[in-house]
């Protein structure tokens, strides 16, 4: 009986990979879908110079997502954008003044300039889009340094300006968030080009920090709330995230039960939501924005240069609901540009 029931887990386990390697290619998407019912293909890290020597270089292959590690310095009280280092910067991002100054210069330059270089590009490719811009705050939000949601937003605001789908327009005549986007009061695609939707995320360093009790994701959430009792909500320019996958509604961690209508962007790792047994189905049937990180790591992996394999792991992904399938496909055009169906 022993053998039997090996036999039959391998069999269970052999049918899952296959599955996972055979999936096919997915059916397109157009400008005329709504942004809830696509899936697009995220970069990693995608501020990295030893990845790209621009930031413009990256929105060149016209991914669905892009991702900046920010850090509030509490010594120069800059917001600066590097992997690992809290007081400077190490990224791809110039001062430019026009779009044709995106591809020269220096870089390693503050927040605002890359945001400066995102909207520069959009600017010269208002067909482009929406681009959903994926902010770490590595270390959280610095309220003893005047680093907060706030400040945060002022800054998104002068150098993005408009650019921006804010939640205030995702909210419309609704109660809340979750309301409007379970009445999927989402725009198509076509009309949210050349805007951004930004989420943010509570970084490695905070979350593994016992101190911070009050992480990014929570902090920012109380900010909407608050916005939205004064009648200033169009003052935010973020949608916080739920991050790390959970089965069920992981809003539940909240204690604050008030707090969870403001969530509508959830972001955990895609190996954990196709094959840790959550039903995915739930973030489709309610419109909410779905991203699954490290894509290229379901088992099995895609190999590096695959096209073929990474177009099937972004189908595999996009019928297990997901928004942005997240990668570190940097060198893959032709899969960082998909459009593709959700579910």
């Amino acid at each position: 009986m022993r053998k039997s029931l090996i036999n039959g887990v391998a069999a269970v386990l052999t049918t899952a990979v296959v599955t996972l390697a055979a999936t096919g290619p997915a059916a397109a998407a157009d400008a005329s879908s709504k942004v809830s019912r696509t899936t697009t293909v995220g970069i990693h890290n995608t501020y990295d110079p030893a990845t790209f020597g621009y930031l413009a270089q990256a929105l060149d292959l016209h991914p669905g997502l892009i991702e900046l590690d920010v850090w509030p310095d509490i010594i120069t009280r800059e917001w600066k954008v590097s992997h690992s280092n809290p007081l400077g910067n190490a990224n791809n991002c110039v001062a430019a003044a026009s779009a044709a100054q995106l591809y020269s210069g220096g870089a390693n330059k503050n927040l605002e300039y890359c945001l400066d270089d995102i909207r520069l590009w959009l600017g010269a490719h208002p067909d482009s889009g929406p681009l959903v811009l994926k902010l770490e705050l590595k270390t959280g939000f610095s309220s003893r340094t005047g680093q907060g949601p706030a400040q945060l937003d002022a800054a998104i605001a002068a150098h993005l300006g408009s650019a921006v789908f804010k939640p205030a327009d995702l909210l419309g005549g609704y109660a809340s968030l979750d309301a409007a986007a379970k009445a999927d009061a989402w725009p198509t695609r076509g009309q949210l080009a050349g805007k951004v939707i930004i989420e943010v995320i509570p970084g490695t360093v905070e979350e593994g920090n016992p101190t911070d009790t009050l992480w990014t994701d929570r902090e920012y959430a109380q900010y909407l709330k608050g916005l939205a009792a004064a009648g200033t909500l169009g003052k935010a320019q973020i949608f916080p995230a739920v991050h790390n996958a959970q089965s069920g509604d992981p809003r539940g961690r909240y204690s604050d039960a008030t707090l969870r209508p403001w969530f509508v962007a959830f972001d955990g790792d895609a190996s954990a939501y196709v094959t840790g047994g959550i039903d995915t189905s739930w973030y489709d049937t309610n419109h909410y924005l779905l991203v699954m990180t490290d894509v290229q790591s379901i088992s099995p992996a895609v190999p590096a240069g695959d096209v073929a394999a990474a177009q099937a792991r972004v189908a595999l992904v996009a019928g297990k609901h997901a928004s942005v399938a997240s990668s570190d496909w940097a060198s893959m055009p032709s899969v960082d540009a998909q459009v593709v169906d959700r579910g």
